[in-house]
Formats: structure tokens, sequence, C-alpha cells
């Protein structure tokens, strides 16, 4: 009986993704896939955009650079833009780690966090799917 309900609990951990805390999202983050309105973007598009945390600051690099602030609770995260485009927003995320990918689907209107993982038929949300740097 021990060993199924240690199979058991063994089955439920490894296959559960993550809900990370903050100290699970430190590092640098590379996008490997990219979704908006249903449709995915060309690699062309983000293969040079950075993200990196620390503590509760993020620095995103692109065509531009975006600095700012994260609260994290549960699965759910908040963005608090300071410096570059998005200064002076507050964008609503959800957010999950699932081995060495962090998956954050965006609400870019900010009327509220994302309820599903996918963006088609709600064009203002963004999925991005980033890798851990090495």
């Amino acid at each position: 009986m021990r060993y199924i309900l240690i199979l058991l609990i063994l089955f439920i951990s490894c296959g559960t993704p993550r809900v990370a805390n903050i100290s699970m999202l430190q590092g640098t983050w590379i996008p490997v896939q990219q979704e908006m309105g249903g449709k995915q973007l060309p690699q062309s598009v983000y293969e040079k955009q950075r993200l990196v945390i620390t503590d509760t600051l993020y620095t995103f690099t692109a065509e531009s650079v975006d600095k700012g602030t994260l609260a994290v609770q549960d699965s759910t995260m908040d963005i608090y833009g300071k410096e570059g485009v998005n200064a002076g927003r507050k964008i609503p995320a959800k957010y999950r780690i699932e081995g060495n990918k962090l998956y954050i689907c965006y609400n870019l209107s900010g009327s509220g966090y994302p309820e599903v993982w996918e963006t088609k038929g709600k064009p203002m949300y963004f999925l991005s799917v980033f890798k851990r740097a090495e």
C-alpha cells in the first residue's frame, strides 16, 4: 500500500505544473515561442529578446529596454512599468513554470488576469514561452 501511495505522490508531483514564487523566477529568460491573436509570431520577432528578473525588478530587452517591478502571488503576476514603452502601465498576467520553461500569458488591455492559456479570440492576450538561459 505504501508503494502505491508513493507512486501516486510521485506521479502527481511530476505531472503538475509548478506555481512559481518570486525566487523561482530569478535569472535570465530567453523567449522560445510567442503568440498573439491565436497566431504564432515568427522567431525573428523575438530571437534577440531577453527577460531578466532580479528580486522584484525586471528588465525586458527587445527593440528597446523596458524596466519595472513585479508583484507575484500564487499563479498571477502584476507587472508595473517604470521605464520604457510600458512606463506607467500595470499589466496583469498569469504564469507557470514547467521544467526549465516559464510560461507567461499577459492581458495587455490591463483589465484583469487572463482566463485561459491561449490567445485565439483574445486579441489583447499575449503568450510568451521562455527558457532559462544557461
